[in-house]
């Protein structure tokens, strides 16, 4: 069995655990997932703005 003082190490612990999955969930996930998206926006605009916007090409009159 585990010492008497081993008790409010593992509140301790619990709490760390409890506020580490808020901190993942609530703020590095949220941040990750803009970032991510933004960059692929800006990827996409960065490249048309070369290429050119999608479809078709403009038919000769």
């Amino acid at each position: 069995m585990s010492a008497p003082d081993d008790a409010p190490s593992r509140v301790r612990r619990k709490r760390m655990e409890i506020f580490a999955f808020l901190f993942l969930t609530a703020i590095v996930m949220p941040v990750l997932a803009v970032g991510t998206v933004g960059s692929y926006g800006l990827g996409v605009w960065i490249y048309q703005m070369f290429a050119g916007p999608p479809g078709p090409p403009p038919s000769p009159h």
